[in-house]
């Protein structure tokens, strides 16, 4: 190893391991440094576990769906939450292995420590001073627990906590209604915890008041829910008091879900002799990932941008490619993509509702209630809603809470990315029946507003107005 390194990334998630595997193409004059457990947060404690945790809630809560398709016997059904449990850790353990093996390898090129930058050249770690040319820092992020909450002790759970319980109580609260407390929060539920959620005035980042509207009817029909006021948390006795403007709870532990906030605080960001805005975070090119015009890049969940796996994976990519170049490289970043695995699905695409101008832009949307696929699988409730231009007819984005709507948000990824219009999405084949069907309703609510652009062309195959054929 030279004395001068080509690079230095710090932090192995999924940003830290992408820019590696970037970085290796180039050179092994390098280290990699990782403060904390190895393996990635999604492999650890977020995509992964708690997947396996909405898995086993949502295969119990099928149970009440047996007596409609005839199949007796539901009610003799039981679930074991410390065997979900277990299965959760089992399988986090084999993801996790899975992520380590990529660094095992390196020897004394992955060290363990945290390290402290000195300027845009040099850091610290165990003592030990290294140079580089080019720095990633891709950090990562924890959850957002406010310091009072710490007096409630092991009654206070986070992701990082909850999938090592060896059981759950039977009373919990869950406090933020973003995509991890939204999951976890109807997970829970479907496991039999009692479990009362608060948040603010959105649910899963949707914007558009009535997804938000189906999505809370849904969620609140499953455990009480509520919206718009900040919770107070307040340990009496063996409980924990959870009080939100007129509504109180008490429950044997909460589910703190505020969010994750980047890994940051004391990495020496000082140093680096640029200005940092109000939360300490240095400007941050999202075409090159580097930092003002100093030869270091910020990535992943550390750079408080779009904390997504996916996104995280491209700006390793992106940081791990740039860190070999002189002059860095521009990237036009995917379509806009977020899932959230509720039943139904909750997915935003594209341009949020909140971000279109109304003068300038379509809807149209469809409710599954009476959807043919839907009502045959007992999965016909939720809406999904289509924005387009109002004058290209170009499809800008979407927002749902529809059954399947991780396979819809996919493609229609795909239509917004490769710019199609409404039209064009209609000449893609939709077989019957599907739940894709349902799509097709909404981009033919949406076409019925636009001019015709051509009378023979199969986009104007119109509707049969009848549930066992559209």
């Amino acid at each position: 190893m030279s004395k001068v390194l080509d690079v230095i990334i710090v932090g192995a998630g999924s940003a830290g391991l992408s820019a590696l595997r970037e970085v290796r193409k180039s050179t092994q004059n390098f280290v990699i440094i990782n403060d904390g457990p190895w393996g990635t947060i999604c492999a650890r404690v977020g995509c992964m576990p708690s997947k396996a945790l909405i898995e086993a809630a949502n295969a119990f809560q099928r149970r009440n769906t047996f007596e409609e398709f005839g199949i007796r016997g539901s009610g003799q059904l039981t679930i074991d939450v410390p065997a979900v449990l277990q299965r959760v850790r089992r399988l986090r353990d084999d993801f996790v292995a899975s992520t380590i093996k990529t660094t095992e390898e390196l020897g004394k090129r992955a060290i363990s420590g945290r390290a402290r930058l000195l300027a845009p050249d040099r850091l610290e770690v165990n003592g030990e001073e290294l140079r580089a040319h080019k720095i990633i820092i891709a950090t990562g992020s924890h959850p957002i627990v406010p310091a009072s909450w710490n007096s409630l002790g092991s009654r206070l759970l986070t992701t990082d906590t909850l999938f090592e319980q060896k059981t759950l109580p039977a009373r919990m609260a869950v406090v933020g209604m973003g995509s991890i407390g939204t999951e976890m929060a109807q997970a829970l539920s479907r496991l039999g915890i009692k479990v009362v959620a608060f948040g603010g005035n959105q649910i899963a980042g949707l914007t558009d008041p009535q997804v938000v509207a189906v999505a809370s009817d849904l969620l609140g029909r499953e455990f009480p829910l509520h919206l718009g006021k900040k919770a107070e948390l307040q340990l009496v006795q063996k409980n924990v008091q959870v009080r939100a403007g007129n509504n109180e709870v008490m429950v044997d532990c909460v589910l703190a879900a505020l969010g994750r906030r980047p890994n940051i605080d004391n990495l020496g960001f000082e140093t680096l002799g640029i200005p940092l805005d109000q939360h300490g975070m240095p400007p941050v090119n999202p075409s090159t990932l580097q930092v003002a015009d100093l030869p270091v890049f910020l990535a992943g969940d550390a750079n408080d941008q779009v904390p997504l796996l996916h996104e995280a994976a491209d700006e390793g990519y992106i940081a791990g490619l740039n860190a070999m170049r002189s002059d860095p490289l521009c990237f036009t970043r995917r379509a806009s993509l977020s899932i959230i695995f509720t039943d139904p699905i909750i997915a935003i695409v594209g341009s949020r509702f909140q971000e279109l101008d109304p003068a300038k832009t379509l809807t149209g949307e469809v409710h599954f209630d009476r959807q043919g696929r839907a009502r045959v699988g007992q999965r016909n409730k939720g809406i999904q809603r289509l924005y387009a231009d109002a004058e290209s007819g170009r499809l800008l984005g979407a927002e749902m809470c529809a059954p399947a709507g991780d396979h819809m948000a996919h493609l229609l990824a795909l239509a917004i990315d490769r710019s199609l219009t409404v039209q064009q999405l209609l000449r893609l084949p939709f077989y019957h029946p599907v739940l894709e069907e349902g799509l097709r309703t909404a981009l033919r609510a949406l076409a019925a507003q636009l001019p015709v652009v051509n009378a023979f062309d199969l986009s104007m195959c119109g509707t049969f107005n009848s549930e066992a054929l559209d």
